[in-house]
């Protein structure tokens, strides 16, 4: 899902920010740095804390992490949120670690920044990060809507050659049938050729 920039920055507008940091110093000045922007901090934490259990709790539109180097449990943590919950993550590390930063981007970071960290940049490294995370979740929902395309296709086509082979139907006489079927019941093509096909199998019309 896509997260919208808001162009209002009253409270209720605002995307919420969570931020995990070693040093809660460090993260107050981010939270002022982002103050009067389109962001919110809504939760602070340091980084000892469970992230799974931070996020679910505190349910932010965004996360920012900064923290001297992620370790195994951040990393997979990040995985799941990307796989179930996904969401702008920005990381920034001290570490500047290719083999690190290629992990973090794999495990869904939106934005990994690595050396001095400069909370006055905080905002464009957000805006930046929710533009890739949009950009992305973009094109991961054109791919699934494809994958699902071939799928159906793959079951209808299945259906209408058995209909083609057992019933003596031109493809287009299957194809309307098919078609004819689903909207008087009101269901999907897709769902009505693997009826076709379970009821076949049945009847020993297909193996």
């Amino acid at each position: 899902m896509a997260v919208k920039q808001k162009k209002s920055t009253t409270a209720a507008k605002l995307l919420t920010v969570l931020i995990i940091d070693d040093n809660m110093d460090r993260a107050q000045t981010f939270e002022a740095a982002l103050k009067d922007t389109p962001y919110l901090v809504k939760h602070l934490a340091h980084t000892s804390v469970s992230l799974l259990k931070e996020v679910e709790k505190t349910e932010p539109d965004i996360i920012l992490i900064d923290i001297e180097s992620p370790n195994r449990d951040t990393i997979e943590s990040l995985s799941t949120i990307s796989a179930f919950n996904p969401k702008p993550v920005v990381m920034f590390s001290e570490q500047d670690q290719p083999d690190l930063m290629r992990e973090s981007i794999k495990a869904g970071v939106s934005a990994y920044v690595s050396g001095d960290t400069n909370p006055e940049r905080a905002k464009f490294i957000l805006d930046v990060a929710v533009a890739r995370f949009n950009e992305h979740q973009g094109l991961r929902n054109e791919l699934s809507d494809a994958k699902r395309q071939l799928e159906s296709r793959k079951w209808v086509d299945q259906a209408k050659a058995l209909l083609i082979e057992k019933q003596n139907m031109t493809e287009q006489q299957a194809y309307s049938a098919i078609r004819k079927m689903a909207m008087d019941n009101g269901q999907k093509m897709e769902d009505v050729a693997k009826n076709l096909i379970s009821m076949m199998q049945l009847m020993g019309g297909a193996k």
